[in-house]
């Protein structure tokens, strides 16, 4: 014969406790919910930096005097995105380091034509 188990009003309190709405709680909320596109989100990310961001440089480079150092940046994070998306890391890192990448372009991309 299987008996009930009640829970307590204690574990009942920890369940209704507000959650934090900060924006670093609400990014990981919205990564956790994209768990299982994983590999859907890598692929975005491959699409974008290789078409966008990956010319970059040379256009910064040639029309705007930019210096060589922005094609270092800009291969660092294209290959930090590979390894992250090829090695099983987890959705919040491949969605974090996309983002970080999308700043950091467009930021060369402002100071440089501007």
């Amino acid at each position: 014969m299987t008996t009930i188990k009640i829970q307590s009003q204690a574990n009942w309190a920890n369940d209704l406790a507000p959650q934090k709405a900060d924006l670093w709680h609400k990014w990981l909320a919205i990564t956790d919910s994209q768990a299982e596109r994983n590999t859907l989100w890598f692929m975005i990310s491959m699409i974008v930096q290789g078409v966008l961001f990956l010319p970059l440089p040379a256009v910064l480079i040639y029309y705007y005097n930019a210096p060589t150092l922005i094609l270092v940046v800009t291969l660092s994070l294209f290959f930090a995105n590979i390894i992250t998306g090829m090695s099983g890391s987890g959705i919040r890192t491949t969605l974090s380091l996309f983002l970080i990448s999308i700043i950091v372009q467009l930021s060369m991309l402002i100071v440089f034509m501007l």
